[in-house]
């Protein structure tokens, strides 16, 4: 366990936060894909919604958080990175995540 225990508490953690918020979102993909809706339409209803962009936030820092602890993990067991800077390379990692990610949020809701 690359790590120690607070990192594999806390993947475990993001893991079970993005569970059902994968679900809820490939279940949103499926409607708009079915309902035939436009790209101008899906945005029509997901800017300036609050709920959208905390569910989206919520999924961005989830998968920041999942996939940095992740990488650092496969980084760790495949290769002698060890130490702080592996652990500064993926806290850098996760930021550029978050960064990406919470501007695709503010692209669709703001």
């Amino acid at each position: 366990m690359a790590g120690g225990p607070r990192l594999y508490v806390a993947q475990r953690l993001s893991a079970l936060v993005l569970a059902p918020l994968v679900l809820v979102h490939l279940a949103l993909i499926l409607y708009a894909v079915q309902d035939g809706l436009s790209a101008e339409e899906i945005l029509a209803r997901t800017r300036g919604s609050l709920f959208w962009m905390l569910f989206y936030g919520l999924f961005v820092l989830a998968a920041a958080l999942h996939a940095s602890i992740g990488l650092r993990n496969i980084v760790a067991e495949l290769t002698p990175w060890r130490g702080r800077s592996l652990g500064l390379a993926m806290h850098l990692f996760g930021l550029l995540l978050l960064l990406l990610g919470f501007r695709a949020v503010a692209a669709v809701t703001l």
